[in-house]
């Protein structure tokens, strides 16, 4: 039988308190790594789709329209 102020029930009950501490620490740094990604995937999906748009405006600029160009010398 254990006694109240047993030593090696307190050393487990410090390890628990210990883990536990350590658990939380490691949780909140995942937490606040994921919130960043989070917010760094946010902002490449608007980049994205800001350099998408541009790249619609100047879409006659970038290609020409192939029934507008002249036939090959060879015909």
């Amino acid at each position: 039988m254990t006694s109240a102020h047993d030593p090696s029930l307190e050393a487990r009950v410090v390890e628990l308190e210990t883990r536990l501490a350590f658990q939380e620490h490691a949780l909140s740094e995942l937490s606040d790594a994921l919130a960043e990604l989070r917010g760094e995937a946010a902002r490449s999906a608007d980049l994205l789709r800001r350099v998408l748009e541009e790249m619609k405006l100047h879409r006659g600029d970038l290609m020409a329209d192939p029934a507008s160009e002249p036939p090959p010398p060879h015909y």
